[in-house]
């Protein structure tokens, strides 16, 4: 992580129950040869302190990955909510001195590499404590920033049944950091077969360094 960013936690959001891919992990697809989870990790890790994946069940399955993985602390299969709170757990247990998390889906194998720092620098433009980044002016809520501190207030939200990103993170205020979606929307994912097959053809289109 660049020595100017405040400390920051990565957190690969793969807790999903991927219904449109037909089940399964859908972050263990295949995309050029490597699962979509390796394409994720290339991009965040530079970015962050310490990176780890949210997933439930079975951790080995994760174990070729070499990263901790981290379970959702709520029952039930409640959302990226629940995976952003189990990153924030995780921070405040493992890595005292790491104040931020920053989530991204594990089927967004093309995330930016300023991502982390645009997501700072949003939030701090804007005097609030939160930001998710945007693209072609659609926002992507799972893909933000997260004070540790607002961990106490995500858990009691989720527990009394709160499920929306947007909503929860409107009672704080939060910044969006803007992308252009052309040529290649950088937060584009993979949610079912075609669109794996459209991330394929978008990985060999785009340039080697973007």
């Amino acid at each position: 992580m660049p020595p100017t960013l405040p400390p920051t936690l990565g957190v690969i959001l793969a807790g999903g129950l991927a219904r449109r891919m037909g089940g399964g992990d859908k972050p263990l697809r295949a995309l050029g040869g490597r699962p979509l989870l390796a394409h994720v990790a290339e991009r965040l890790r530079p970015q962050v302190a310490a990176l780890v994946v949210n997933a439930n069940g079975n951790p080995a399955r994760f174990a070729a990955f070499g990263l901790p993985v981290v379970a959702d602390g709520v029952p039930d299969h409640p959302g990226p909510l629940a995976g952003i709170l189990a990153a924030l757990d995780h921070a405040a247990a493992a890595h005292p001195g790491l104040d931020w998390v920053a989530s991204v889906p594990g089927d967004s194998p093309f995330i930016p590499t300023d991502l982390v720092a645009r997501l700072h620098a949003a939030r701090q433009a804007a005097g609030v404590p939160l930001a998710c980044a945007r693209s072609g002016g659609w926002s992507h809520p799972p893909i933000g920033l997260w004070p540790v501190a607002l961990r106490a207030e995500l858990r009691t939200a989720l527990l009394a049944g709160e499920r929306k990103i947007d909503r929860w993170t409107a009672r704080f205020g939060c910044a969006a950091a803007e992308w252009p979606d052309q040529p290649v929307d950088p937060f584009f994912n993979a949610n079912t077969p075609a669109e794996l097959a459209g991330a394929e053809l978008l990985l060999h289109a785009r340039p080697a360094a973007s």
